[in-house]
């Protein structure tokens, strides 16, 4: 994961070190995904998680795109 503080300075980023564009999440986008992600990651009980508990919470995070495995 990597922060950038504008589009901008993202485009630079992957010209210049010769990458394809990835995911992008604002950081509303990035809190909505975290909630439910780490929600009970500390619990004794966690286990991990299924594919499908993994997809259900990107889709709940609004996060359908290919990228996600879910396009």
């Amino acid at each position: 994961m990597l922060f950038f503080r504008s589009e901008e300075a993202l485009e630079e980023w992957l010209a210049a070190h010769e990458v394809r564009r990835g995911a992008v999440l604002a950081l509303p986008e990035l809190w909505q995904l975290t909630q439910p992600w780490y929600r009970d990651r500390l619990s004794p009980d966690f286990h991990g998680r299924s594919m499908e508990q993994v997809q259900e919470i990107f889709k709940q995070a609004g996060l359908t795109s290919e990228f996600w495995g879910a396009g």
